[in-house]
């Protein structure tokens, strides 16, 4: 895994550069982290953006300060697996799925190394882990064909979804409403507080790429655009509104079908692809 610096120097928060052509061009790295044995499977921000946790397929899990690039600390599971790795709203805790024994989500204190929660119910692999960006409510989605809403406090599911194909989902910036992708045609858009009345929009998307399978969703941070990762050529952006599409970003060269894994910068309508 490698970090990127503008120019010579680590940018001070007080000191921050607005994204441009050229200044994205200018990007280097400034550090290679090569602390895994195999691949990482997973990264994840902190909320204020000074932290990075990462999840690999060697069952190790590293906490990164983002300001020196520096490992701040290392944790193992190497009974259950490890992926999908998310901060909780506490930088010192995160919840993961599993890789072994079976599908459940664990809640894990990074401080001491014990798991505070486990989440059982899925019965097949979990592929789609969401925080809400305002409090301790999450969602889960798997390859059973259901999605669950879960609050970190209990162990017990609040609300589960079958929807009868895979699928991915993500919260709005606000954390009132969630997108539910399905069959890689359709977004469906819940009311949190009355998800169970079914959702209040349905919208087909452009399937212009129909090899292509979706991978996650993620909201911009206006909440104007939703963003579809694939495991294809193409990442989606369709009107959050009305489904319609606004762009396809294509000439991703992906033979292999990796799922890509792209994530809109803060504030603006900016987008990393990893």
């Amino acid at each position: 895994m490698t970090t990127i610096r503008h120019g010579e120097h680590v940018q001070p928060r007080s000191k921050m550069i607005k994204l441009s052509d050229s200044n994205v061009k200018s990007l280097v790295m400034a550090k290679s982290i090569k602390e895994n044995t195999m691949r990482i499977n997973s990264v994840n921000f902190s909320n204020d953006g000074m932290h990075m946790i990462t999840s690999s397929d060697d069952d190790s899990i590293f906490l990164f300060d983002m300001q020196s690039g520096q490992k701040k600390k290392n944790v193992n599971s190497k009974k259950y697996g490890v992926s999908l790795i998310r901060f909780s709203h506490n930088i010192s805790n995160a919840v993961h799925c599993s890789t072994k024994v079976d599908d459940t989500i664990r809640y894990l204190s990074l401080h001491d190394n014990k798991y505070l929660r486990y989440f059982p119910g899925h019965s097949k692999k979990v592929v789609c882990l969401c925080m809400s960006p305002v409090d301790d409510v999450f969602l889960s989605s798997s390859l059973d064909k259901t999605i669950r809403l879960w609050d970190l406090r209990s162990q017990n599911c609040q609300g589960l979804m079958s929807v009868g194909a895979k699928p991915v989902a993500a919260f709005d910036p606000e954390g009132l409403i969630f997108a539910a992708g399905v069959t890689n045609k359709e977004i469906k858009l819940y009311d949190l507080r009355s998800f169970d009345k079914g959702p209040f929009a349905t919208f087909k998307v452009v399937d212009d790429y129909p090899h292509c399978t979706w991978s996650s969703l993620v909201f911009s941070p206006c909440g104007k655009t939703i963003m579809i990762n694939t495991n294809g050529e193409c990442i989606k952006l369709i009107d959050a509104f009305n489904g319609n599409l606004k762009y396809n970003l294509v000439g991703h060269e992906n033979d292999a079908h990796e799922e890509l894994e792209a994530s809109f910068t803060p504030g603006r309508f900016s987008m990393f692809n990893l």
